[in-house]
């Protein structure tokens, strides 16, 4: 491998975090429904798996899972627990990425390219995407790998982009640990030395428009309380997002209307327990004016 591909530097940028629903995608759309969000219409990869978006300002939340007769095609991924099972990151290139990872000694995958149909007021036409996967053994539970978007244009369409709840971006990405630094170790590799910060209860590090957030479990737990999974305790759980918002009385009100359970948390922030959304703690918070 190149000694340019062993100092090359990814810039970590969250792309997209993913939510899995199994068997339940029209159970789970109406849910988000009711928390706010505006739904894309149901995609299909070309590769058997089945879902829908909501997009934000530069990421997105997508609810993956299979429709009947499917749930043979791509078992690998539907071994894991509902909720949410990946944290996505942008690449300027999957070949870049691919080297890098194996000259830092990570491994890599072989990059896989496929499709899905999108119908747009211009017509028919297919997004793809190539993805580049960190090897499963850096990953407890989940998945963590890299999505390059061929056309980006077929994705974050402005039509999409507006929902409800006022929803801007996912801006936090949280994962229980019993040991953070230990469970972060594989993104510092990936990403460079000093990626890491310490923080109370784990380590966290910047990606893109949102901080990803590695905490012990009690420090999960004194943050979120019951909102989040319970016995999470003795292994690494992909557990909560954060989610901007303009306006929190806006996200307030879309919860209200549809009878869905939240608490405060704090100045400007409430969340809704996992119950609601499939496996995920969600806390809204709303975008402080620059």
């Amino acid at each position: 491998m190149s000694e340019a591909a062993a100092t090359a530097r990814l810039v970590p940028t969250l792309d997209h975090v993913v939510v899995l629903v199994h068997d339940k995608l029209d159970e789970m759309y109406a849910a988000y429904e009711r928390l706010g969000f505006q739904l894309a219409p149901r995609g299909h990869h070309s590769l058997g798996s089945s879902n829908n978006l909501a997009i934000f300002r530069d990421t997105y939340l997508e609810l993956l899972g299979y429709e009947p007769g499917k749930d043979r095609l791509r078992p690998e991924i539907w071994q894991d627990p509902a909720g949410l099972t990946a944290i996505v990151f942008r690449p300027t290139s999957p070949e870049e990425v691919a080297q890098v990872m194996q000259a830092r000694g990570v491994g890599t995958e072989e990059p896989v390219t496929f499709t899905r149909p999108v119908d747009t007021a211009e017509g028919h036409r297919d997004a793809r995407f190539t993805i580049v996967r960190v090897p499963p053994r850096h990953i407890q539970n989940g998945r963590s790998f890299f999505c390059y978007h061929h056309t980006p244009e077929l994705v974050w369409r402005p039509e999409w982009q507006v929902h409800p709840n006022g929803a801007t971006n996912v801006v936090e990405f949280v994962i229980s640990a019993p040991d953070p630094r230990k469970t972060a170790a594989v993104y510092e590799a990936i990403f460079g030395p000093g990626l890491l910060v310490d923080i109370d209860g784990g380590v966290a590090f910047r990606a893109g428009a949102a901080k990803v957030r590695l905490l012990e479990p009690s420090a999960a737990r004194a943050r979120f309380g019951e909102t989040i999974l319970p016995d999470m305790e003795t292994q690494d759980r992909m557990i909560a997002l954060g989610v901007g918002t303009t306006s929190l009385d806006a996200a307030i009100g879309c919860l209200k209307q549809a009878g869905v359970p939240f608490a405060k948390s704090g100045c400007c922030r409430i969340l809704v327990g996992h119950e609601a959304t499939g496996g995920v703690a969600i806390e809204f918070c709303e975008e402080v004016s620059r």
